[in-house]
């Protein structure tokens, strides 16, 4: 039942008795998401064009009889640009947890401290839609946690973040490559740790996260240059400060970690 068209970007389909849908990912969306074999839908046009796709998906909607789409295609599209966000705890989706889907999910990738999740199967997609909450800043948005998402069963193939070993080499050959090393100085690199930390004041008092987030990597990279720049590497100073406190005894005074004598 499938009709082969010239290659294009959005494509209306129709299940017969069942739906007129748009899709750019004719394997995604309609066989792995939605169960259907070749010979079972067939492909009634094809476009470059959102808006003419969005039109045409309507029209047929309306003339063989089947639900209109209450939002055009065009305008899904748009908002799947920038359809979720991450912080530490959550992933937070831009859509109500009634409209979340497999459409408005498939293929998306969410980036975590866990590593890099990529919604590619149905039943990534099936443990988000059942573990998904309502979100408290109002009903067009809905999260889950990373940290159960990186636990789950269905996730286990994640792409892992790089060690933190890697990490300092890549910052350093970075900097190398720019010439930081050659030309650049400590105490350059401590103004620039003086600057980081205003930074990081600032978003703390403002409770800015994607701020504080920024300002302590910065930090970070300065600090790993400034190790560099003195003859030392930032692996052996973080181990050497964790060397000392690793045994160290106290209590928690007001807010503050005070050793014993």
């Amino acid at each position: 039942m499938e009709t082969t068209l010239s290659k294009g970007k959005y494509k209306i389909y129709h299940i017969p008795g069942v739906k007129i849908g748009c899709t750019t990912n004719v394997q995604k969306r309609i066989i792995e998401t939605q169960g259907y074999k070749p010979g079972e839908y067939e492909i009634l046009f094809e476009t470059d064009d959102v808006a003419e796709a969005s039109k045409v998906e309507q029209t047929l909607q309306k003339d063989l009889g089947y639900k209109v789409d209450r939002k055009p295609y065009k305008d899904l599209f748009k908002k799947a640009m920038n359809k979720h966000s991450s912080s530490l705890t959550t992933t937070t989706f831009k859509i109500s947890s009634n409209e979340l889907d497999a459409a408005f999910l498939a293929d998306l990738e969410i980036k975590t401290q866990y590593g890099t999740f990529k919604l590619d199967s149905t039943d990534k997609i099936d443990w988000v839609i059942s573990n998904v909450h309502n979100s408290q800043f109002g009903p067009s948005t809905c999260y889950i946690y990373n940290k159960a998402m990186a636990e789950a069963g269905e996730f286990q193939t994640l792409t892992t973040p790089a060690s933190a070993d890697s990490m300092f080499e890549d910052i350093r050959q970075w900097a190398n490559d720019r010439g930081l090393y050659d030309k650049g100085d400590a105490k350059t690199q401590l103004i620039k740790l003086y600057e980081e930390s205003g930074e990081l004041s600032q978003a703390l008092l403002k409770n800015d996260k994607a701020g504080i987030i920024d300002a302590i990597g910065d930090s970070v990279v300065v600090l790993t240059n400034l190790a560099h720049l003195v003859g030392t590497d930032i692996e052996i100073c973080i181990k050497s400060a964790y060397d000392e406190i690793s045994n160290r005894t106290g209590r928690m005074i007001n807010g503050t970690f005070v050793k014993d004598a």
